[in-house]
């Protein structure tokens, strides 16, 4: 699997959008109903719809973040022979600073979790840690 990092590409490329999330200084993750592990904020975005749009509505769907900033931190993109029949797909990497959640959850997410520790056991290990190691060599962790 390999994972780049882009400042831009055309806007019909972007398929995905992660947003790595703060609040008061933590980290905020989140646990799939259907999984053991902990991701990042994130996921598909719908026909038409704008790519920051697309990262507002997945942070409110997974993390109830009703009052936050999000800025652009970098495309980023992956390949892998099992995703996609090996073709790079897109996403762009947000980062957001959450100060308010909303009490409950309406989504496929069974959990948050807010904290200062990284997660041991991450849903996409090969993925998501170079996403944070990225957004923190430009600043942004």
């Amino acid at each position: 699997m390999e994972v780049n990092f882009y400042e831009e590409v055309k806007d019909e490329l972007l398929k995905f959008v992660v947003i790595l999330a703060k609040s008061d200084g933590k980290y905020v993750f989140c646990k799939h109903k259907k999984r053991d592990t902990w991701e990042v904020p994130g996921g598909h975005r719908e026909p038409g719809e704008n790519i920051l749009d697309t990262a507002k509505r997945e942070l409110y769907e997974e993390t109830g973040a009703i009052d936050f900033t999000i800025r652009q931190i970098c495309v980023y993109s992956v390949t892998a022979e099992d995703n996609f029949d090996g073709q790079e797909t897109f996403g762009m990497l947000y980062y957001a600073e959450i100060s308010s959640f909303e009490e409950e959850l309406h989504s496929e997410i069974e959990k948050t979790v807010i904290t200062d520790d990284l997660p041991k056991e991450w849903t996409y290990p090969e993925i998501q840690p170079k996403l944070m190691e990225e957004a923190k060599r430009r600043g942004f962790l």
